[in-house]
């Protein structure tokens, strides 16, 4: 027994260590893997001219070493996963907002300043005295191409890439010539139609021939000794125009010449602040801005207005106990928020259809009266208040039920007996109280509604038109749907720069108000402590 009880303890601390052994040796592989993908994916960040997103992943993986490997950080190595995902998906996403806030990205402007190099540098150009070939495609097995080439001098050659151009006379393996002098076939090669040659996008990237005599693709009926027609400068960053001798330097992003001429294909580059300067001293922007704030502001006041009242109405209704059939009321009622917004907005839009919806149909039959919803600028405001009202309604009316249980009876009861009427209780006690418990509700409320995109967008996309705008902006556009019309939606060019500017401005218009809205929540706190 005494040997065993020796034995026992020391077994037990071989078997320990060598568990834990097993958990650092195994944490250490997960680590190593975890970083190999890390380094992998800033390297291709980087590569690509990701820089920002290259930083962020190293920042990251820093950050995961030092959590797994530091004692004192183990705690929050059972919340890496998600502090990960939240910087993936959260705070990369603001950065970046910002970022671009601040850059000329957009349509035009999508590459960086290599890839946009490389791009304009793939333009090629038939230099004077340079031959061209009407030309037939040929593939083997191994899907290699050769081609057919015809002059204008009736001279006929065989082509393969990287090798000169074989005459005729001198070719192998030529079959038969049809009535243009063309061959049936070629020896382990066979021919292929207009359709066939264009399916394959590679062909025309493809030089046949040695650098001397090469030919490449230059359309479905022509191949001819192409040249590089831009050449790029290191020494002066310029990119210069081989067939007209004009040179391009990069300027705010685009290659452009001294006569003002620019060329396709921009890149990504710094503007500073141009964009916030753009947006408030531009005419374009000035002429329907004030309008669309204005409304913006009403909109998210009377959403919550209104949503709030309804809301609270019927939860004080129905907060009697006594009233006959209640719970299955409240369930009716509550089916509005059970239905995705997106359906519900839709059915709103047919329902306000001028032509066929029903309720056009209904006042004509009852009123001989059929509203322009969509046309007139107010009753489409009008309808946007009502669809709104309700999707958010039971929202308001399930929290101010639960607040109105919570209202101690005892302050009506003495209510009661100092003589307050209906009114003054409702006035004095229910809504002082119910607003310390809903009032950073109606605020979220607010912001909610401030940037409520979807509502506007289904329903009518902000029209109708503004007239005489110079940008697309609607009477019922609200901020959001404005930079998202001007930023992605609209036929003209994608400004992603600006947009992410305008969202920029519309952030801090939000927390200014969501801080000012705090201030009276205060407030409200103060009154329901002195009931």
């Amino acid at each position: 027994m005494t040997a065993q009880a020796l034995k026992q303890p020391g077994a037990s601390s071989g078997g320990q260590q060598s568990a834990t052994l097993l958990n650092v040796v195994l944490r250490l592989v997960l680590l190593l893997a975890l970083d190999g993908f890390f380094i992998w994916f800033a390297l291709s960040a980087f590569a690509e001219g990701f820089t920002q997103l290259g930083v962020v992943i190293a920042v990251i993986a820093a950050a995961v070493n030092y959590i797994i490997l530091v004692r004192d950080m183990y705690p929050l190595r059972w919340m890496l996963v998600g502090l990960i995902l939240m910087i993936m998906f959260a705070i990369w996403p603001i950065l970046l907002t910002v970022f671009v806030a601040f850059t000329n990205y957009g349509d035009g402007h999508l590459l960086t300043k290599v890839q946009s190099i490389e791009l304009i540098q793939q333009e090629r150009y038939l230099p004077e005295g340079g031959a061209a070939y009407s030309w037939t495609g040929y593939r083997n097995e191994a899907g290699e191409y050769a081609l057919w080439l015809q002059n204008a001098a009736g001279e006929s050659f065989l082509a393969f890439p990287g090798t000169s151009l074989i005459p005729a006379s001198e070719a192998e393996g030529i079959g038969e010539l049809d009535d243009n002098g063309i061959p049936v076939s070629i020896e382990g090669y066979e021919k292929l139609n207009a359709l066939q040659v264009a399916s394959d996008q590679t062909i025309p990237s493809i030089q046949f021939g040695s650098e001397l005599d090469g030919v490449q693709i230059r359309s479905a009926r022509e191949a001819a000794q192409l040249q590089l027609r831009y050449e790029y400068d290191e020494a002066t960053d310029s990119l210069t125009d081989r067939e007209t001798g004009v040179s391009y330097s990069p300027i705010a992003g685009t290659w452009t010449s001294q006569t003002g001429d620019t060329l396709p294909f921009g890149f990504r580059a710094t503007v500073g602040t141009g964009n916030f300067t753009r947006f408030f001293e531009s005419p374009a922007f000035r002429g329907p801005l004030l309008r669309i704030i204005t409304w913006n502001f009403a909109f998210a006041f009377l959403s919550v207005f209104t949503t709030f009242s309804l809301g609270l109405g019927i939860a004080y209704i129905y907060n009697d106990r006594s009233l006959p059939g209640r719970k299955i009321i409240q369930s009716f009622l509550l089916i509005p928020y059970t239905i995705p917004s997106l359906i519900t907005i839709i059915i709103w839009r047919g329902m306000f259809n001028n032509q066929v919806g029903v309720i056009n149909r209904t006042l004509d039959s009852l009123l001989g009266i059929a509203p322009a919803w969509t046309v007139d600028p107010t009753l489409a405001k009008l309808a946007i208040i009502i669809v709104n009202l309700w999707l958010g309604y039971p929202y308001f009316m399930l929290i101010c039920s639960g607040a109105l249980q919570a209202i101690p009876e005892d302050l009506y009861e003495a209510a009661r007996v100092d003589g307050a009427n209906a009114w003054q209780r409702f006035f004095k006690i229910t809504l002082p109280l119910l607003l310390v418990a809903v009032g950073p509700l109606l605020v979220a409320s607010f912001v909610y509604n401030f940037n409520n995109f979807n509502l506007i967008f289904l329903f009518i996309e902000g029209g109708p038109p503004i007239a005489n705008s110079a940008t697309r902006a609607g009477h019922t556009d609200i901020l959001i749907s404005y930079v998202y019309n001007f930023a992605f939606a609209s036929g003209r060019a994608k400004e992603y720069g600006l947009g992410s500017a305008i969202t920029i401005i519309i952030f801090l218009i939000v927390a200014v108000i969501t801080l000012f809205q705090f201030r009276y929540t205060k407030m409200w706190e103060e009154v329901g402590e002195g009931v």
